[in-house]
């Protein structure tokens, strides 16, 4: 991010869009005072907050990282909402009121004393923003806030922020993707352009119609404007399973069942589609299909077995097994990544099946074409905007040509052009004949890629 000016009003609602790597993410933190040491690069001009350098300002941000586990401090869920209350010196007695009344906010009910560590994605991303709701701040910075929240999650913490705007009249500036969500709450959109400076500043309606050329081109989602990719069709019954479950019971902890009784079938040459509400074990059931976890009752076995594998179940292969049979793209992007560049965490699974060196360059630098990635081949990959991470860790496992792709929300913080790619590369990988597992809450992703929807509905207790 560079060249930029910009004045934001107290009371503007504005929504900040960009590409993916544009430096959204950087303007957010730059604004809660989180920027300004030698790790974070150079910097040059000047950003106040009420006038004042923002380090000096915290108090009155509230800032939702990209990263809903980069937000948990603490290990119980009342205490991690009670943190910043308690900082802000806030009357010990008036703390549990805004505990529950900002849990019940963003719809989170869960008990207090709840371990941290135990809740999914979603509620992780829904517990940093209640802990951000209790500081009642001036300034609410919120970072792809519903990325990992299911349809009805989505709701709520779009009201809820709304309730929050409007009873205190802080300012708000929201980074997010789906612009339909958030759009009637604004009162600005600003848009970054990846070149540097802005792309488009104004109202909703001015910006979305202006300058809605110049923001598909630039890879920007605009309301009303979906993807126009062909959807495949349903999964063919009758055809070669890739991997079967039976009876099968899934645990994060190995202590307690998160969901029983699973009876299905993952085709080859189609794709599986994890639907449900955040904290009904959708993430757990991907780790155990893909043998990552071990199956808490109930088996997972291969459909068809290669030569020289230890047997049908995924859950007892060593990972060298694992690597040409099913890729796992995690939850978290940064969990998977082993390498120092984005070239080199391409090469590690090519490398570690001992392939031809051509070969290996032919296959990453397609992928880094393919994926939007090429400028950045030797950026670290810790480096990356919460998007570029996200197309790295497809590719990373797309590189090694697994007969069975298991991915845990593959478009979240996605631009409209890294969301086409990476749709179009799974619609690719089917045809080919792999088949795909998919968790998401993304309708247009279950449309698109079709095959058969696994809905797992009700969130366990």
């Amino acid at each position: 991010m560079r060249e930029v000016d910009l004045d934001i009003a107290p009371g503007e609602r504005v929504l900040l869009l960009g590409a993916s790597g544009a430096g959204k993410s950087t303007l957010l933190a730059g604004m809660a005072g989180l920027l300004g040491g030698d790790e974070d690069g150079t910097t040059s001009g000047r950003m106040t907050v009420d006038g004042a350098d923002p380090t000096t300002q915290r108090g009155r941000v509230g800032l939702v990282l990209q990263d809903p586990d980069a937000g948990v401090v603490l290990s119980r869920v009342g205490d991690d909402v009670a943190f910043g209350c308690e900082n802000l010196g806030v009357p010990p007695e008036r703390i549990p009121e805004r505990v529950r009344a900002s849990l019940d906010a963003v719809g989170l009910d869960v008990p207090l004393d709840r371990e941290t560590a135990k809740l999914s994605g979603g509620q992780k991303q829904r517990l940093a923003i209640a802990g951000v709701l209790a500081m009642d701040p001036g300034l609410l910075l919120l970072d792809e806030p519903t990325a990992n929240l299911d349809p009805v999650g989505v709701r709520e913490v779009r009201a809820a922020v709304g309730r929050a705007v409007d009873a205190t009249g802080a300012t708000l500036v929201v980074i997010e993707h789906r612009t339909d969500v958030w759009v009637d709450l604004m009162t600005r959109v600003v848009v970054l352009d990846a070149d540097g400076g802005l792309l488009a500043d104004g109202t909703p309606a001015e910006v979305f119609t202006r300058h809605a050329d110049a923001l598909l081109a630039a890879g920007v989602w605009l309301p009303g404007h979906p993807v126009d990719l062909p959807a495949l069709p349903s999964a063919a019954a009758g055809g070669p399973v890739a991997l079967r479950a039976r009876g099968l019971a899934v645990s994060r902890d190995g202590r307690t069942p998160v969901r029983e009784g699973l009876d299905i079938d993952v085709s080859a040459g189609a794709a599986s589609v994890v639907t449900g509400p955040n904290g009904v074990g959708k993430s757990t059931l991907a780790l155990t299909l893909a043998g990552l976890l071990p199956e808490f009752a109930g088996t997972v076995e291969a459909g068809v077995v290669p030569a020289g594998r230890k047997g049908v179940r995924p859950s007892r292969w060593t990972s060298r097994e694992l690597l040409t049979r099913i890729g796992t793209v995690f939850q978290d992007p940064e969990h998977q990544f082993l390498a120092s560049t984005v070239r080199a965490e391409l090469e590690v699974g090519p490398r570690a099946l001992k392939l031809p060196a051509a070969e290996i360059d032919a296959v990453v630098d397609g992928l880094l074409d393919r994926l939007g990635l090429a400028a950045l081949a030797r950026a670290n990959p810790f480096t990356l905007s919460g998007g570029q991470k996200r197309r790295l860790s497809v590719a990373t496992v797309l590189a090694t040509s697994p007969e069975v792709i298991v991915l845990d929300e593959p478009t979240f913080g996605q631009d409209r052009r890294g969301w086409a790619g990476i749709v179009a590369l799974l619609q690719e990988q089917i045809a080919g004949g792999r088949a795909v597992v998919a968790v998401t809450h993304d309708e247009d992703v279950v449309r698109l890629l079709g095959g058969q929807r696994i809905d797992l509905g009700v969130v366990a207790s």
